[in-house]
């Protein structure tokens, strides 16, 4: 899994996708507003320019970090990810729409996960037709800097779905 796309440019999905892109993962960053997106790539520089000043990674990694991240304001550019993390807003009739379009516009071989850390990821994956490829995906804030993942499956996510998340985990040096 190479391709994430990450639903939501606030502080917890520029976290996460600072994450995935510093892990050499080609990351979609997708927000409905543009300005939102800006802010998000600006902030992530900025966290990397720190990195740089405390001899954490070159300027080289920085470089390559930011050329792993794209951005859009088309939720149907996630459509070729292999792994799908929403992270708006703690809103379950905002998630369900976003989870009901992912649905219909990704593979039924990729994973929607969710940043929740407060609403049921039963209910989310129930607006979708792949209970079994929906999990929870919760990253500690700020993203970067906290080791943990919460991996939540419900009762109809697959062993495998849970797996390749864990190891997807473990790929960036997460705890998951």
């Amino acid at each position: 899994m190479k391709k994430i796309s990450i639903i939501g440019a606030g502080t917890m999905g520029n976290g996460i996708a600072q994450v995935f892109a510093m892990n050499n993962y080609h990351v979609n960053l997708i927000d409905l507003n543009s300005t939102s997106l800006t802010n998000a790539v600006n902030r992530i520089t900025t966290n990397l320019d720190r990195m740089i000043k405390r001899d954490v990674i070159s300027s080289d990694q920085k470089t390559a970090t930011l050329d792993n991240i794209s951005t859009s304001t088309d939720i149907n550019n996630a459509k070729s990810s292999d792994l799908v993390i929403e992270a708006v807003t703690e809103n379950i009739k905002v998630k369900m729409k976003i989870f009901t379009q992912l649905d219909e516009i990704c593979s039924s071989e990729t994973i929607l996960a969710t940043n929740t850390s407060s609403i049921s990821i039963t209910e989310i994956a129930a607006s979708t037709k792949r209970e079994d490829r929906v999990i929870g995906m919760h990253f500690m804030n700020p993203v970067p800097i906290m080791k943990l993942v919460e991996v939540v499956s419900t009762s109809k996510t697959s062993s495998n779905t849970k797996n390749i998340i864990i190891d997807i985990a473990k790929s960036m040096n997460k705890i998951p």
